[in-house]
Formats: C-alpha cells, structure tokens, sequence
C-alpha cells in the first residue's frame, strides 16, 4: 500500500510539471485601480488579473479561513489528474452518508454513477455523497486521495491551506483568498472543471429515476455574465463563499469572496466588483454572451441542488 501510494503522489507531481502554466507573477502587484469605493460585504476577498496576476483589490487575503465547497475544486483536480477512467460505474455506499453535518442529498446508497457525473455533480450542484464517493473509488482510498489533495496544494504554492476531506464539509478545509486564486487559475486549466462548473443544469438516471440537478451559482446562467469556472460553498463556519474566473469589461480576472453571511450577499459583491471594473475601464458594460455555447438545461426553481456545503 506505501509502495502503490508512494507512486501515485510521484505521478500527480509529475502530471503537474508537465501542465502547461499560465504566465504568472511569482509576486503580484497591485495595480493602479481605485478601490476606495468597492466596498464588499465578504469577510476576505481579492481580485487579481488571470493572466499577469496582478491584484486589482484585496481584502484580508492572507486570513486563514474554513472553505466548505470551494474545496470540490482541488477533490476534481486530483480525479482529472489520475487519469481514471470517465465513464467507471461508482455506487454510492454509507461511507459517503454526511453524519458530520447531516447534509442532504438525492444520491441514495446504492445509486451507481458514472465517474464523470459524479464529477460533475460534485463541481456543479456541489453534491456531497459524489465528492465522497470519488474520493473512495481512488487508487488507495480515500487517505490516499487527501494526502494528494494537500501535496496539490504544495505544488500550487498554497501554503495557507490544508485539507483533511474531499467536501468541504470540515470546518479544518481551510485556505486564504490568495491561496484560493491560485486554485482558481490552476483549475482553469483543466476543460471538464471549466465545462462542469459552467452547466446550468444536469439530469441523471439513478436506478431508473431521473434527477435533475441545477448549479448553485446563479449567475453562470445571466447573459450579463462570461464565467469561465464557478464554485460556491457554504458550512456555518465559512459563511457563504464563492470563487469565478470570469472575463469583465474585456479583462480576464479571477474573484474570491469568503465568509459572506447574507443569502445573496457573495452574489452582490460579484455585481459590484463587476461594476467596479467597467467603471475603471471607462464605463462601458462587460458585453452580453449568449448561453447557447454551454452544456445546460434550463431548470425551474423546484429542483434545488444541495443546500448544506454548497
């Protein structure tokens, strides 16, 4: 088992290398916007440019702080990088049940999965028993998978961060804004997480039941809005989180919001940040997109994705 475990943390730190990197600042500035009337509701958050990694806005960005489901991003980044088979049927067992918090989930034991909806579940409706599930089904188990989870994290120069499960469900997920923005623009890389994130809605047959599942970000689905990857998260102790890389006013950036407490309050710093850079840029609105480029199918209200460590 040493031996098998010894030789996956090898080939994830291989498949790294070989990814091919956005050019980034090893240090980012902070460019020249003015930032005095942002003002954000989010405990922590940073804006920085994808590609230079300059910082636009921060705001307690080094603060170490719980994550709940932005952590899905690095449990989809150490399934994609293990090169497993896609279309594996993965069952849903007790061990993946949250008794942590009792969070809810359509995903019965027994329901048999392909590995690629569990994935996409887990990114877009932030299903808890899928994340689990994917971590189980890796070479090793699920101790192997997290100890990948946090050499990933090294590897990425995350070195405010630590994780202990795939969900997001332990408040000991932690992680500051900046490390975060480096997750981001790592997992922008990868085209399923970009594909997965941005799906509006998805259904699945489970056992002969079709579920449809619908993204917990809303504004993946506005024409107002070019988002290239999207998470949200949400346990108590995080408050409501939500990380984008998204192109505004023609600028590719990346946004972090942590530990925002109102409903809708993560949402209203995305807008405003949003309006913060047209106005910098000289006015101008960030231009509409259409929707029909994205795998997604319009869903009504009623069929919520899961609400606890979204």
């Amino acid at each position: 088992m040493r031996t098998l475990l010894a030789d996956l943390l090898l080939a994830l730190a291989i498949a790294f290398c070989l990814q091919p990197a956005f050019a980034a600042a090893p240090a980012p500035d902070t460019e020249e916007i003015p930032s005095a009337k942002l003002k954000l509701q989010s405990s922590a958050a940073l804006v920085l440019d994808q590609f230079s990694g300059r910082v636009l806005y921060g705001k307690n960005a080094h603060a170490i702080v719980p994550i709940a489901s932005i952590t899905k991003l690095m449990t989809a980044m150490v399934v994609l990088d293990a090169d497993l088979d896609p279309d594996e049927p993965i069952a849903i067992a007790a061990d993946d049940v949250d008794y942590l918090r009792g969070s809810h989930s359509r995903l019965k034991v027994g329901t048999v999965l392909a590995r690629n909806d569990l994935l996409r579940l887990a990114l877009m409706a932030s299903e808890n028993r899928a994340a689990a599930a994917l971590s189980r089904a890796y070479p090793g188990g699920r101790e192997a998978f997290v100890q990948a989870m946090n050499l990933k994290a090294q590897l990425l120069g995350m070195s405010g961060s630590h994780f202990v499960d795939p969900t997001g469900l332990s408040s000991t997920n932690v992680s500051t804004a900046e490390d975060l923005s480096l997750l981001v623009r790592a997992a922008y890389r990868y085209s399923k997480i970009r594909e997965h994130t941005t799906t509006t809605g998805y259904e699945v047959n489970a056992g002969g039941r079709r579920l449809a599942f619908r993204n917990t970000n809303r504004l993946v689905a506005s024409n107002k809005w070019d988002i290239g990857i999207s998470k949200t998260g949400f346990i108590n102790e995080a408050g409501r989180c939500l990380v984008m890389q998204a192109t505004l006013a023609g600028r590719a950036v990346v946004i972090v919001l942590l530990d925002s407490w109102g409903k809708y309050t993560r949402l209203g710093d995305a807008q405003r940040i949003r309006k913060w850079l047209e106005v910098a840029a000289g006015g101008g609105s960030t231009p509409s997109r259409t929707v029909s480029g994205k795998s997604r199918r319009h869903l009504s209200s009623s069929n919520p994705g899961s609400e606890s460590g979204v």
